[in-house]
C-alpha cells in the first residue's frame, strides 16, 4: 500500500516539485524499496531522453536562406534605407542575444545530461544489492583500493569528529571514463561522491555552488587535474560541508 501511494507522487519527485519532507521521506523509502528505486530510475532516464530529444531541433538552413534573401531585396525607393539604418543595430543585438541564448542553453543542456548520468549511478547504486566493492570506513583502506583500476590518485578526508561516514567505494563511469564513487552516509542520507580526470569541463559550465536538479543537490569543482561532483538528497549545507572535507584533504 505505501508503494502504491508514494508511486502517485513519483513524477512529482522525479521533477523536484515535492516539499523538502516529502522528498526525504520519497528518498528514505527509495534507499529501501528496489522495485520504487528501479522506477524512479527509469522516469529519470526518461526525462533525460525527453530533454535531449527537444535540443535536437534546430532551425532549418530553408529558414535561413529565406530570410538572407529578404534582407538583399532591393528597396523600392531610397526612403527605406533610413529605417534600414534604425533597424540595423537592433538586428544586430538580436542576433547576439540569440547566440548567447542558444550557448547558454547548449551549455545548461550538457550540464544537465552529466548531472543526469550522475543520478542514474546514484540511485542504481543505492539501489543494488552490493552498492560498493570496498566496504570500509577506513580511508586508509579505501584510497589503495582504487590503485591499478583507474588512471588517478586522490586523497580522502579525515572524518572523525564529523556526522559523515564513510561506507566505501566503487568504480564508476561517466561517458565510459573511469572514477571513483565513494559513498558516505550523513544521518538516514547516502551521498556520493563521483572523482573523474577533468576533460576541460566536458563542454558544460559549472556553477560554483550548490544546485538542485533532479531532485538531488549537486556540486562540483576541479582540483589537480580531477573534476569533484557531490550527490544527494539533503540540503546544500550538507553538500557544502562534505565538500570543503574534500578539498581540505587534496
Amino acid at each position: 500500500m505505501e508503494c502504491e501511494s508514494l508511486r502517485d507522487k513519483l513524477d512529482a519527485y522525479v521533477d523536484g516539485e515535492l516539499t523538502a519532507p516529502e522528498a526525504r521521506n520519497f528518498g528514505t523509502h527509495l534507499r529501501q524499496c528496489s522495485e520504487c528505486a528501479a522506477d524512479a530510475l527509469a522516469r529519470v532516464q526518461m526525462k533525460r531522453a525527453v530533454s535531449l530529444a527537444g535540443e535536437a531541433y534546430q532551425p532549418r538552413a530553408a529558414f535561413r536562406q529565406q530570410i538572407e534573401q529578404s534582407l538583399k531585396k532591393s528597396p523600392p525607393d531610397g526612403k527605406s534605407w533610413g529605417w534600414k539604418l534604425v533597424l540595423a543595430p537592433a538586428l544586430l543585438v538580436l542576433i547576439i542575444s540569440m547566440s548567447l541564448l542558444f550557448l547558454a542553453r547548449r551549455e545548461s543542456g550538457r550540464r544537465s545530461l552529466v548531472f543526469g548520468e550522475l543520478a542514474d549511478l546514484h540511485v542504481s547504486t543505492l539501489a543494488s544489492t552490493t552498492p560498493v566493492d570496498v566496504v570500509s570506513t577506513d580511508r586508509h583502506t579505501v584510497k589503495p583500493w582504487f590503485e591499478g583500476k583507474i588512471p588517478f590518485a586522490f586523497n580522502l578526508p579525515e572524518l572523525q569528529g564529523t556526522n559523515f561516514t564513510l561506507v566505501g567505494g566503487r568504480v564508476a563511469y561517466l561517458e565510459q571514463n573511469p572514477g571513483a564513487q565513494l559513498i558516505y552516509k550523513l544521518r538516514s542520507h547516502e551521498l556520493s561522491v563521483f572523482i573523474f580526470q577533468d576533460r576541460g569541463s566536458e563542454g558544460a559550465r559549472w556553477a560554483p555552488e550548490p544546485v538542485t536538479e533532479l531532485s538531488f543537490t549537486f556540486e562540483t569543482w576541479s582540483e589537480k587535474g580531477l573534476r569533484y561532483f557531490v550527490v544527494g538528497d539533503v540540503g546544500a549545507a550538507d553538500v557544502e560541508s562534505l565538500s570543503k572535507l574534500l578539498r581540505d584533504a587534496q
